[in-house]
């Protein structure tokens, strides 16, 4: 009988190794993005947050998130392309390019608008830092004029460490025989530049990517049918609901709370809802903490939540 024990203990072991939590490292044979960071302009925890929900990641580093960006991977030619040149930019840079198979040249870089966490991380390219040479950037007029017209960006393009690409809202570029992606002007506060959103397709699947937004009613596109007409949305949930940021006017800064976006989306089918991935988390967003009731919510309402690392094939 002992013995037996034994036995049933070590197959019990067995299977408990066996079943360990997947992780999202497959080995993809076609096109696909990897989220590089889900935290809004500032990462998180936020510089000079005293608060509750800061303090829990200085006591646990592991928590730690950096800001929004993801790459774009097509392993039969080994490009990569990344979405946001962030704060995090050399972290983010070098996960992407140690992703399989190894490459030594970024394909290029594409910019949202003219906000610190989405461009700032050009600066990692320049003389002091890389010394790249040529980096294709991607970026709208409004966008472009700015990187031209002030420093220290205007220094990549003196000393070519950075090539800017036209881009041109509604207007396709295709990046190889796989890829494609397309701006989408969206209303923000474009103090600097306008703000795009992305529209990535391959040769079967397509995401939308909006990760700054006035209030979807301020657009004049229909949120739900373009999450009807693509297979993965990752899109703007900087505040989880208003009065996040006591004594401060919300309106100022007028993103669309997650508890407004899904009583917007609540109209789509469960199959729809699932396309819908929320990023760009304000420091004080329970979205950030998988153990809040927000966390929980948005999950049984059939919505997910972005975390780092994740893979998604296209």
């Amino acid at each position: 009988m002992r013995y037996y024990a034994i036995i049933l203990l070590f197959i019990g072991l067995v299977s408990c190794q066996n079943k360990a939590p997947e992780t999202n490292t497959k080995k993809h044979t076609t096109p696909y993005i990897k989220l590089l960071g889900i935290a809004q302009d500032a990462g998180y925890p936020q510089v000079g947050c005293e608060k509750a929900c800061c303090q829990r990641v200085k006591e646990n580093q592991a928590l730690r998130r950096k800001v929004i960006a993801f790459g774009l991977i097509d392993p039969s030619s080994g490009e990569r392309w990344l979405f946001e040149a962030t704060p995090d930019f050399r972290e983010q840079y070098n996960d992407l390019m140690s992703i399989e198979p190894k490459v030594d040249t970024l394909s290029g870089i594409f910019i949202t608008h003219a906000h610190i966490g989405h461009y700032t991380g050009l600066m990692q390219l320049g003389r002091e830092v890389m010394g790249a040479k040529n980096v294709p950037v991607f970026a709208m007029p409004k966008m472009r004029r700015f990187l031209y017209s002030n420093g220290p960006w205007r220094q990549l393009t003196a000393l070519n460490n950075i090539k800017i690409n036209r881009l041109a809202a509604d207007s396709t570029i295709v990046l190889n025989e796989n890829l494609s992606v397309t701006p989408l002007l969206v209303p923000h506060r474009d103090e600097f530049s306008e703000t795009v959103g992305f529209l990535i397709k391959s040769k079967k699947k397509s995401l939308l990517f909006i990760p700054d937004i006035n209030k979807w009613s301020t657009w004049n596109r229909d949120i739900l049918e373009l999450i009807r007409q693509v297979d993965y949305a990752f899109l703007d949930a900087t505040f989880f609901k208003n009065g996040e940021i006591p004594g401060r006017d919300m309106s100022e800064i007028p993103h669309p709370f997650v508890e407004e976006s899904m009583e917007l989306f609540n109209q789509l089918s469960d199959a729809e809802r699932s396309k819908v991935y929320f990023i760009h988390f304000n420091h004080t967003n329970p979205l950030l903490d998988s153990n809040s009731n927000a966390f929980t919510s948005v999950n049984k309402s059939g919505y997910s939540i972005g975390e780092e690392g994740f893979e998604v094939s296209l």
